[in-house]
């Protein structure tokens, strides 16, 4: 069986794409490669399916995110595609949708959704920036979001007066007009209600019969200590309302985090670096270290070398969800002096220790002159 093809590949748009250009290259090859006007050709209809299994993962915010996490596994790529193992037949409501877009007309027998009928409100995004001690030690956050409500002027009816919408004359309530083309009949979007099935004789002044209004909200969020960059939390029911008493969507805040300029975290651990003396290295000793949690002391073993990596155990960032802290890491780096940065005094002890040691060091031309006369 020949490896699914990347998702973004099929529908040949960037990874960063926007919802509006993923939609626009589904139209296109929907259309393209419809079994209609591909009839008997197996690869257009494997085409179509291909195009319609990608626009049903990437138009789907929960979905996209598990697949540009986790590819095809993230979506059951693994066991068949999201749709298991096949083509998921209601894919092709939305290919209705697109296609009476693109043309303003359905298929005859085709069942054209929206109108009035309850529909879910829409799912939003806010991009929300955190300082590293925020993510590790969580935070509240007050955001202001703008989205659709229910108009409150007409309770969502979009009637001025709270009359019911009416059946349209033009369609007969069916959202439809139809007429005869060849041998086919074909259902045209009913120009009058523009496919609702009803009109609205007085439209609320406020929303102009749309039953909803943008309005600017602020909502109060708890980070919880832990987070991470590209974290994600969801709001339930935070985003836009729905129309004609369908429920709302979803507010979901992508968290991104601000580097720091001391500390780089590895999930719940926190990596510095420490420069300590030739001495203390060699010798050992203790060091005051900064960390999240303030200053700690830490323990310099006799012989360390640069590069080593001393830990501090609970220093580090709180797990997400309990289970304490992770550890601060301290990667040690030895400082070698410059020689003009030394005494005559230190000059003479390192040169000493060489003798010690047997190792031959380098001397300046005015040392050897004084050691050949004493």
């Amino acid at each position: 069986m020949a490896a699914k093809r990347d998702y973004y590949e099929v529908l040949g748009v960037a990874r960063d794409a926007g919802l509006a250009e993923i939609k626009t290259a589904y139209r296109r090859l929907a259309v393209r490669h419809h079994p209609d006007r591909n009839p008997g050709d197996r690869e257009a209809e494997e085409r179509f399916k291909e195009a319609a299994e990608a626009y049903a993962v990437l138009s789907d915010f929960d979905k996209r995110g598990r697949y540009d996490r986790f590819g095809h596994a993230g979506v059951g790529g693994a066991a068949g595609g999201p749709f298991g193992g096949g083509f998921d037949p209601s894919t092709f409501g939305d290919f209705a949708d697109i296609l009476g877009d693109l043309f303003g007309f359905g298929f005859a027998g085709g069942r054209r959704r929206g109108g009035r009928a309850p529909a879910r409100g829409a799912d939003l995004r806010y991009d929300l920036r955190l300082s590293f001690e925020e993510a590790a030690f969580g935070t509240e956050e007050t955001l202001r979001i703008p989205r659709l409500e229910v108009c409150e002027t007409c309770s969502g009816t979009g009637s001025a007066g709270g009359a019911a919408p009416a059946a349209c004359r033009a369609c007969g309530g069916r959202g439809q007009v139809r007429f005869q083309q060849g041998f086919l009949t074909v259902a045209r979007t009913c120009p009058q209600c523009r496919g609702a099935g009803t009109v609205i004789a007085d439209p609320c002044p406020d929303c102009a019969g749309e039953g909803r209004v943008e309005r600017e909200r602020s909502i109060e969020v708890r980070i919880p200590a832990g987070v991470d960059h590209g974290s994600r939390m969801r709001l339930s029911g935070e985003g836009e309302h729905g129309r004609h008493g369908g429920p709302p969507g979803d507010l979901y805040v992508v968290l991104s985090i601000a580097p720091h300029e001391r500390f780089r975290r590895e999930g719940e651990t926190v990596l510095s670096e420490l420069t300590i003396s030739y001495p203390q290295a060699v010798l050992g000793g203790s060091v005051e270290v900064d960390t999240l949690h303030g200053e700690t002391v830490l323990e310099i073993p006799p012989g360390t070398p640069p590069g080593r990596q001393l830990r501090l155990r609970g220093q580090g960032i709180e797990r997400l969800g309990g289970g304490g802290r992770g550890d601060h890491v301290v990667q040690v780096e030895v400082q070698v002096p410059h020689p003009r940065d030394l005494d005559d005094e230190e000059r003479d002890l390192l040169r000493r220790l060489a003798e010690l040691r047997g190792e031959p060091v380098r001397e300046k031309v005015l040392d050897r002159v004084k050691k050949m006369f004493g």
